[in-house]
C-alpha cells in the first residue's frame, strides 16, 4: 500500500517532495499525466475523466489515498470523484480508498481559517484591506473557486485570479529560466494594472508554479507574502492520517515515477528543481 500523487504533469513533484519529507517511511507512487498535459486548457468533463482514470491507475497500483497535486483537477473534479465515484471504488477494491486535493489546505493557510468555519454576515459589509492574488491555470480562474471560498471566510481578503495560459506547458518542456521570466513578469504586471497596485499576498495556484516560485518571488514587490502550497497540504494530510488510521501506507520507504507520457528522464529544470536526476516509468 502506499500514498498516491497525481498531476497532469511534473507540477506535483512540488508537494510529492515535501510529502516526502514529511513521511520519510511511507511508500509513494507518482503519476504524470503528460500524456494529456497540460489540464488548464481542457474542459470541465474531460478533466473530470482524466483525473478519475489517473486515480484509477493509481488505486490498482496500490495507492490507499490519492493526492490531486494540481489545482485545477482539485478545483474541476475532486468533489465529483468523492461524491459519486469513490464509494463504488471503495466497494470494488474491498478497501478503504479516498481521493484528496490541495484546495483546502491552501484556502486554510490564506485566510488563516479552518474549512468548516463561515463568516458572520449579520454585521456591515466589511471594506477589503488586503489582496490576494492568485495565478493560475484557465481553468482553475474560471471555475472562481479561490474566490468564493476565500470570501466565504474573510470578509476583509479580496481575491483576483491572473490565469496564465501556457505557463504550466513552458514548464513542461523545460523552457529556459530567461524565458520563464518573460512569462511570469507579464502576468504579475496584467494583474498589478487590473487592480491598481501589486497583491498584499500571492498563491501559486498551480503546482508547476512552485518550480519556478523563484521567478514570481523576483517579479512581486519585496515582502509580498508567497502562500506555500506543499506545506500546507503536507500539514493538512498529517492531520487527516491523524483521524484516519484505516489507511495502510506502506513503511519501505518505497519512490516509484509513473508517466502516461514519454518515459524516461524529465528535464533538466525539473531535476535541478529535485535535487537529483529523475526519471519516469511507462504507466
Amino acid at each position: 500500500m502506499a500514498i498516491g500523487v497525481f498531476d497532469s504533469g511534473v507540477g506535483g513533484l512540488t508537494v510529492h517532495r515535501e510529502l516526502t519529507r514529511r513521511f520519510p517511511d511511507r511508500d509513494f507512487i507518482y503519476l504524470a499525466d503528460q500524456a494529456h498535459a497540460p489540464y488548464g486548457g481542457l474542459n470541465g468533463e474531460r478533466i473530470v475523466e482524466l483525473t478519475r482514470e489517473g486515480c484509477a491507475r493509481l488505486f490498482e497500483a496500490g495507492a490507499s489515498v490519492v493526492v490531486l497535486a494540481c489545482n485545477t483537477a482539485s478545483a474541476i473534479a475532486l468533489r465529483r470523484l468523492q461524491q459519486t465515484w469513490i464509494p463504488g471504488e471503495r466497494e470494488r477494491l474491498g478497501r478503504p480508498v479516498n481521493v484528496l486535493g490541495i484546495i483546502v489546505p491552501t484556502i486554510e493557510a490564506a485566510t488563516g481559517m479552518p474549512w468548516t468555519y463561515e463568516a458572520d454576515r449579520m454585521g456591515d459589509k466589511i471594506e477589503a484591506i488586503d489582496i490576494t492574488g492568485v495565478f493560475c491555470t484557465a481553468a482553475t480562474a474560471m471555475s472562481r473557486v479561490y474566490e468564493i471560498e476565500i470570501d466565504k471566510r474573510r470578509e476583509d481578503l479580496a481575491v483576483f485570479s491572473e490565469p496564465c495560459p501556457g505557463l504550466a506547458g513552458l514548464i513542461e518542456l523545460g523552457a529556459t529560466p530567461e524565458e520563464l521570466k518573460v512569462v511570469v513578469d507579464e502576468h504579475v504586471d496584467a494583474l498589478r494594472r487590473r487592480i491598481g497596485r501589486h497583491p498584499d499576498t500571492a498563491i501559486l495556484g498551480c503546482t508547476h508554479y512552485e518550480i519556478i516560485s523563484d521567478l514570481f518571488a523576483q517579479a512581486l514587490p519585496e515582502g509580498t507574502k508567497l502562500i506555500n502550497q506543499p506545506t500546507s497540504v503536507a500539514d493538512s494530510l498529517e492531520r487527516y492520517f491523524e483521524r484516519h488510521p484505516e489507511y495502510e501506507l506502506g513503511g519501505s520507504a518505497r519512490r516509484s515515477f509513473l508517466t502516461t507520457g514519454r518515459a524516461g528522464p524529465q528535464t533538466e529544470m525539473v531535476s535541478q528543481f529535485w535535487g537529483a536526476p529523475l526519471s519516469f516509468d511507462a504507466a
